[in-house]
């Protein structure tokens, strides 16, 4: 009996030990993959030269009479300036700043790649190895727009280089790793997973950005993320955080971007875009049933610019693009990192949704402006009494209130809304209806006939002006008019 107890202990122990085993076989050991790739891992510290920041006494308050030679002389001119030549913030009014960032070596010539936010506006880069030489860097060039820069070092040496992967590759719970310089601490090394991919963030329309919980703090920046193959796939570039520190949401600009933005800064000295010319929403459960769609997907376009690529191959205000040269648009985030990464002048095929039907257009792409066209405008004003069926008081827009909604022509403006339908669609006060049930409103006519026409109990979209942007709405028609 004794020895049938030991031999059950005995095997339960080597369970034990099989399982700790298996999961010790599972967990990636990153020790070689951190030695390998640390050379290539730079320290990017910058300086500049800033106003100076000094304190401001309240309008009519004056220095109190100070000899100059006195104790509180010196503790006076710290904080509220020196008003003697040069202005308050003294000879030059400027004083030295400082910021520090991670990069990595993608040649062995020297070109080295960060975010383009760590060396904005500095006067001096300084590329620091983990041999801690210290190398001057000139800014070859960088992109705003996907927080990309790229350095030029010389070296009397061939320099140690990080190996490329292919970021498409990447998939969500796939181990990623960071190595940079939080808070000043070179060579970190941190690690996690990918938590999801194409991520678009507010005013970063044309990066889908790798989502990671690998920690990554302020001096991250620039840094790269690491496949277990070794293989960089992202540059480490945002955090969301409500403290200032790591919360475990990261984003990382994918390797496909960014390659792409060396190649024309290295080989053109700037960056070129495709552009479509169009604004976009994403498509709810309400505007897809307006729209007679089965479900919500796509890009709404809730407006075509002038002259624009899309306006030339005949796209409409209240379309609905499905696809983009074969790829499938699921969300209005998905249009804008294709877009801006197809070749200016390409013809690609688009498929979209038009009343219902879907229809093929080819676009042929042009390039992404600095600047979008501004709009403008003016008509001559006339109002309107409170709307029975859809309870809102809608007049024309004066001038001013054109040029501020940044409307040309047509449209009528809400001067006033009680409950009802249009209320419960999400209209309101100062909002301009631009289009109703897919109809053009030029005017207040127009938004009469339309609105008369409605068929009651119909779910129907209405694109407005609200600050500055176009937005659809999806609107209930109540079943009887009051």
């Amino acid at each position: 009996m004794r020895a049938k107890s030991l031999s059950l202990v005995g095997a339960l122990c080597l369970f034990v030990l099989g399982q700790a085993a298996a999961q010790d076989v599972r967990l990636p050991d990153f020790t070689l993959l951190a030695k390998q790739n640390s050379p290539a891992v730079v320290n990017i510290s910058t300086s500049m030269k800033a106003p100076k920041l000094s304190q401001r006494l309240p309008p009519g308050y004056n220095l109190p009479d100070i000899p100059e030679d006195g104790p509180l002389s010196d503790f006076f001119r710290h904080f509220f300036g020196d008003e003697g030549p040069g202005g308050p913030n003294g000879p030059d009014g400027q004083e030295q700043r400082s910021s520090l960032g991670s990069g990595f070596i993608l040649s062995k010539d020297g070109y080295v790649i960060t975010n383009y936010h760590v060396v904005r506006e500095a006067d001096e880069i300084i590329v620091r190895m983990s041999d801690r030489s210290e190398h001057p860097a000139k800014l070859v060039g960088s992109d705003q727009r996907s927080d990309v820069a790229v350095l030029k070092i010389e070296a009397n040496r061939d320099l140690p280089t990080v190996k490329t992967g292919d970021s498409d590759q990447l998939e969500v719970g796939e181990w990623v790793l960071a190595i940079g310089s939080p808070f000043g601490f070179d060579y970190s090394v941190t690690a996690g997973i990918v938590s999801a991919k194409g991520r678009s963030l507010p005013n970063e329309n044309y990066v889908p950005f790798i989502q990671t919980d690998v920690a990554i703090n302020p001096g991250n920046s620039g840094g790269p993320l690491f496949n277990l193959r070794g293989e960089v796939v992202g540059v480490n570039s945002q955090i969301y955080s409500r403290t200032g520190g790591f919360m475990g949401v990261s984003f990382a600009i994918p390797m496909k971007v960014v390659q792409d933005v060396y190649s024309q800064i290295r080989d053109h000295g700037s960056v070129t875009r495709g552009w479509l010319g169009v604004l976009i929403q994403d498509v709810t459960q309400e505007l897809a049933e307006s729209f007679a769609m089965d479900k919500p997907t796509g890009a709404l376009v809730s407006k075509v610019l002038a002259g624009s690529p899309a306006e030339k191959a005949g796209v409409q205000t209240g379309d609905v693009i499905l696809s983009f040269s074969g790829k499938r648009i699921e969300r209005s985030s998905d249009l804008p990192p294709l877009v801006g990464g197809t070749k200016v002048g390409d013809k690609i095929p688009v498929e979209l949704m038009r009343d219902g039907k879907r229809r093929n257009l080819t676009i042929n792409i042009g390039a992404l402006p600095e600047d979008e066209p501004e709009i403008a405008g003016g008509a001559a004003p006339e109002k309107s009494k409170l709307d029975a069926k859809l309870k809102i008081a809608v007049a024309e827009p004066t001038p001013q209130q054109r040029e501020e909604a940044q409307v040309n022509e047509g449209g009528v403006l809400i001067e006033d809304i009680a409950e009802g339908p249009a209320y419960a669609a999400g209209l309101r006060e100062g909002d301009i209806i631009l289009q109703l049930n897919n109809h053009r409103i030029g005017g207040l006519k127009d938004f009469r006939a339309q609105a008369e026409a409605l068929e009651p109990g119909k779910t129907v979209p209405v694109l407005i002006q609200r600050q500055g942007g176009p937005l659809f709405l999806a609107m209930k028609v109540p079943k009887k008019d009051g």
